[in-house]
């Protein structure tokens, strides 16, 4: 457009304010008045979001990780959003604007700009629909292992726990060596489960096979110490348990997933300096570290009354060198 072209364009419009004597092309009472009725929409839509979030809490009560309360906190989100949007667009959009050429390259700069919102976002939904984690699971998410505390559009925000001593000195660095709370709320962008696993620790099957090892030498009774771990986990682990085996089978319903026994058993390794001796048993998603300490104090009382000790590297001198030991000579 030439210069005379957008002089007539803004002598057209006498409504178009002016600055120092300079016409800003663009501006007019029409823009203003959407202005002002884009404001007071977001200003009574997030009145009455703040309502209807108030209202469900007293309506529903108990605690945060409520699940009712949070798909309630879920549907008001999104029916603000909806509103919001739809409104706005409804406000600036009218029957004889041509915004099609604006709509595009406004799309273009906003998909390339917020393509990690928009990625975010896109998994926010995958994960309510695929039913891959919700509040209150226990889960592995972009290195973080941790129960769900809350589950927005874009992030998901978990209760850190501990990690293994393998990894525990990683980054970030984690102090505690069990699956304990560390104190420390970690959020995370929902956009990590298109470029990295989720272990989910209890959503199907709500329990897990941990492992004890204990080196035992090979001079003493093996026999015994396999039948220390063996009672040990059969008095603190789970044996026999009917909900745990009903888990199994509607697991085994849903998946192709190979048989697995839920018995204690203890597997035998021979080393070059030992022989292993790992108990495997069945415990329940949380209480783990409670289980492992009372198998260990167990475990150890019964090795003692057998006389059974924990192998340790140790390193047999089979000869000394002669020594000599030559005294100086005195000055004078």
């Amino acid at each position: 457009m030439s210069g005379s072209s957008a002089l007539l364009v803004a002598q057209s419009d006498p409504g178009a304010p002016r600055v120092f004597g300079v016409t800003l092309v663009g501006l007019s009472e029409t823009t203003a008045v959407k202005v002002g009725f884009t404001a007071v929409l977001v200003a009574v839509v997030l009145a009455l979001r703040w309502m209807v979030l108030r209202l469900l809490r007293r309506t529903l009560g108990g605690d945060v990780g409520d699940p009712r309360r949070f798909w309630g906190r879920q549907l008001v989100q999104v029916g603000v959003a909806v509103v919001l949007v739809l409104g706005v667009f409804s406000i600036w959009v009218t029957a004889g604007t041509n915004v099609s050429t604006g709509l595009g390259l406004v799309s273009a700069g906003l998909a390339f700009a917020l393509q990690q919102v928009i990625t975010s976002l896109a998994a926010y939904f995958v994960i309510l629909r695929g039913d891959t984690f919700g509040v209150g699971d226990r889960i592995t998410l972009g290195g973080v292992r941790g129960d769900v505390v809350r589950l927005g559009f874009l992030k998901t925000t978990i209760m850190e726990m501990g990690q293994p001593p393998a990894v525990a000195g990683g980054d970030p660095l984690s102090w505690v060596h069990s699956r304990q709370y560390t104190g420390r709320l970690v959020t995370v962008t929902n956009g990590v489960i298109f470029t990295e696993p989720v272990y989910n620790y209890s959503r199907e099957f709500p329990y897990l096979w941990d492992e004890i090892v204990v080196p035992v030498a090979y001079t003493d009774d093996r026999a015994a110490a396999e039948d220390a771990l063996l009672t040990a986990a059969r008095t603190h682990a789970l044996v026999e348990d009917e909900v745990a085996a009903r888990a199994w089978s509607a697991l085994r319903a849903r998946y192709a997933v190979a048989p697995a026994s839920m018995e204690p058993a203890v597997y035998w390794r021979i080393t070059d300096n030992w022989l292993e001796l790992s108990v495997r048993f069945l415990v329940p998603a949380r209480g783990v570290r409670e289980v492992k300490d009372a198998m260990s104090r167990d475990i150890l009382g019964r090795l003692d009354a057998a006389g059974v000790g924990i192998a340790s590297a140790t390193y047999d001198i089979v000869g000394v060198p002669p020594l000599r030991v030559q005294r100086a000579p005195q000055a004078g």
